[in-house]
């Protein structure tokens, strides 16, 4: 195959009409994680329609559509998730969502268009020799026990084999039609810890009867923002957040009982252990010392995600061959977030990138919107990288 024949952005230009009603039509009408039956029917529907061989209900409402052309042995995997989230939007836009508290503020509605657009162009071109897999994953929002864990249970990769596997994310704050790339550790580790202080109610007035939770609930707040900052080495990157302390319902009632709740985000295996460690001893040996006892519940969420250095760096190669050097980053600072495309990366070498947005609202806001003019560098892409993966090198 000749470098001039592979997708350019002039190829799939007159996809993108088509790709905004799509992208537009699935923003209307979002689906919260496990519950993506429509969006999984309307892809399924697309992708036969397009030639694809199609298997749904993987790993809940997975939908996978399969292309093998030419004689080539190898086969990819490309990821889009098609999950919303449960906000209530305030976009103001004309296709705002059709369902009360319940929008694409992530913009899944956006990735599942981008990834159906190179699905038509890869159909109408067939320019590839090999199989690819195009994988539409249903909860990656959830948090845990998510789509990508499921599918990898139901035998994702044994089912529909894959040498290498790739996704993306858009991100608001960098310019539409620029991709950033990372090799190794990108995207946090993320776990959840809930802590129930028990202590001893009563009257307001007499609080030397009582062990106060929200005291120590409180006390613990503060300390827990030493365990960065005195725990882990400055060279390295971790956060702690308090997002949530209840407790009480009345001013003249010490109550039982109070609950923090916190979000942890971790870079490397062994710092996320030592959190583990300490946020334990710390809650626990401090409410002891104010006569209260700290129930922990430390849920793991996903693991951090390592990028490829080798497929990392021929997605580069990609991307500045369709967008040119200037609208590729090739070391993007690590990002706090997380995102269960980590799991695939732990069984198949691959690479997670991130797709300028422009200047939206940030991503899980009521105002955020995906950009759609970011369609059609998505489409290219996607449908360029199969086809330099699965090039025919045979004589001809």
């Amino acid at each position: 195959m000749n470098n001039k024949n592979f997708c350019t952005l002039a190829d799939v230009a007159d996809l993108v009409p088509g790709l905004r009603e799509i992208r537009q039509h699935l923003h209307q009408h979002p689906e919260l994680s496990n519950e993506e039956a429509e969006t999984a029917a309307f892809v399924a529907d697309k992708l036969r329609t397009l030639g694809f061989e199609v298997t749904t209900g993987v790993g809940g409402h997975g939908v996978i559509g399969t292309m093998t052309r030419g004689s080539g042995q190898r086969r990819i995997g490309i990821r889009a998730d098609m999950d919303a989230l449960p906000i209530t939007e305030q976009t103001g836009v004309k296709y705002a969502s059709l369902r009360p508290g319940t929008m694409h503020a992530c913009g899944h509605d956006g990735h599942t268009t981008m990834l159906l657009g190179a699905a038509e162009q890869l159909s109408r071109s067939q320019h590839f020799s090999g199989t690819v897999h195009l994988i539409f994953q249903p909860a990656e929002e959830i948090g845990f026990n998510s789509g990508a864990e499921r599918m990898l249970e139901e035998n994702l990769f044994e089912r529909f084999p894959c040498d290498a596997i790739y996704g993306l994310h858009n991100h608001p704050g960098y310019p539409v039609g620029q991709m950033m790339f990372r090799a190794g550790p990108f995207m946090a580790a993320c776990d959840t810890v809930n802590i129930t202080i028990h202590g001893k109610g009563g009257h307001a007035a007499r609080p030397h009867m009582t062990v106060d939770p929200i005291l120590v609930a409180s006390s613990i707040v503060v300390a827990l923002q030493t365990l960065v900052s005195r725990n882990i080495d400055p060279n390295e990157t971790a956060v702690v957040t308090v997002g949530s302390l209840h407790s009480g319902h009345a001013a003249n009632v010490i109550p039982e009982k109070a609950r923090i709740e916190m979000s942890v985000r971790s870079f490397d295996a062994g710092v996320r252990k030592i959190l583990d460690k300490r946020i334990r001893e710390l809650a626990e040996h401090h409410a002891a010392g104010y006569g209260a006892r700290a129930e922990i519940e430390y849920v793991p969420g996903y693991p951090v995600l390592v990028n490829h250095q080798q497929e990392t760096e021929f997605a580069q190669v990609v991307a500045k061959e369709l967008l040119g050097e200037d609208n590729v980053v090739e070391n993007l600072p690590p990002i706090s977030g997380s995102e269960d495309f980590a799991y695939f990366l732990q069984k198949k070498p691959g690479c997670f990138l991130r797709l300028g947005n422009g200047d939206s609202a940030v991503l899980h806001n009521p105002a955020y919107n995906f950009n759609d003019d970011s369609l059609g560098f998505g489409a290219a892409f996607w449908t360029r990288l199969v086809e330099r993966y699965l090039v025919d090198d045979s004589p001809h």
